[in-house]
Formats: C-alpha cells, structure tokens, sequence
C-alpha cells in the first residue's frame, strides 16, 4: 500500500526527516538549557539528532541506490553514529570530588542520536513518543527524584540509619 511519501519528492521527504530530527533534538535540548542550565543546549542536541538522521539517511540512499553494485550495511553506518556519540558524550562527564556531572546531559545527546536515527529510518512515532519519555524523565522524575531527597532530608534519614548501623536522628 503507497504511503504518502511515496508521492513527494524524493528531497522533500529527506528534508522533513532532517527537519523532524532536529526539532525533536532541540526539543530535549531547550530542556537541558532552560531548566537545568546546562551548557549542552538546544543548538547542540538539536545537531546531534540531525547529523545522526543524515547520517542514516545517507547510508539507506547508498544502499538503495547501489542495490547489486556494492555491498553495503546502513546498520553499520548507524553503529558508528553510536560509537562516534560516545566520544562526544564522555567528554561531558566531569568528577569534582565525590560528584559526577554531566551524566544526564551524555545520556541525552545519546538519546537525541537515538532520535535522529529513529527519524532517519522513517520510525515517526517512536521518535516522537520516544522524545516525549525524555522529557518526562528530564523533568518529571527530576522533580519526583528532589522531593525524595527533600523527604529524607526532612525526616534526618542517613544511609547508615536505614542500614542499622546507627540510630535515626532526633528530629
């Protein structure tokens, strides 16, 4: 059954792919930037998700059009995205002491890569839904995360009261 990119030009649905991918990205990126201040922001994640949608997108067109010339894997071209990413998100993670920063910020730009590559193969609606259980992550279990610690914090629970090894704190 033809879908109705099978009626656009052939540019057309690549340039709505990239599109896509990048908004998705900026969308979780505006997040990092605006709440939690973060320096990886909507400029970066939103060219995270599109170089990894060109990248997909680059490497289904050379296996279509190449078909019994050439011996080509777009999955590969999409591992190396992945692997490449990784480079690029460990040089965020930063220790200061006993704290670890920028984590969540590398797990993101994964994510985003995650997202363009989702758009780059067509896959729509898991990009969208898939941008959406970031955001909820990001914010929602940011806010469920800080009220547990408030809730601890209040009630003077230690890591070793909880493990027996000292008495609960007077409140």
């Amino acid at each position: 059954m033809p879908t109705p990119a099978d009626f656009l030009d052939p540019n057309a649905v690549i340039f709505g792919k990239l599109f896509l991918a990048m908004l998705l990205g900026g969308v979780i990126g505006t997040e990092r930037a605006v709440l939690a201040k973060q320096a990886a922001g909507t400029r970066t994640f939103g060219l995270v998700a599109l170089g990894a949608c060109l990248f997909v997108v680059m490497g289904s067109y050379v296996d279509s059009a190449y078909i019994g010339i050439l011996s080509f894997d777009p999955l590969r071209v999409a591992a190396a995205v992945i692997m490449g990413i990784g480079f690029l998100a460990g040089g965020l993670i930063i220790f200061r002491g006993d704290s670890l920063h920028g984590a969540t910020t590398a797990a993101g730009l994964w994510i985003a890569t995650g997202l363009g590559m989702a758009v780059g193969f067509g896959m729509y609606p898991v990009a969208i839904f898939a941008t959406l259980l970031a955001l909820l992550m990001f914010t929602g279990m940011w806010y469920a995360e800080n009220r547990f610690k408030h809730w601890f914090t209040e009630a003077h629970v230690t890591r070793d009261a909880l493990l027996g090894s000292e008495p609960p704190k007077p409140g």
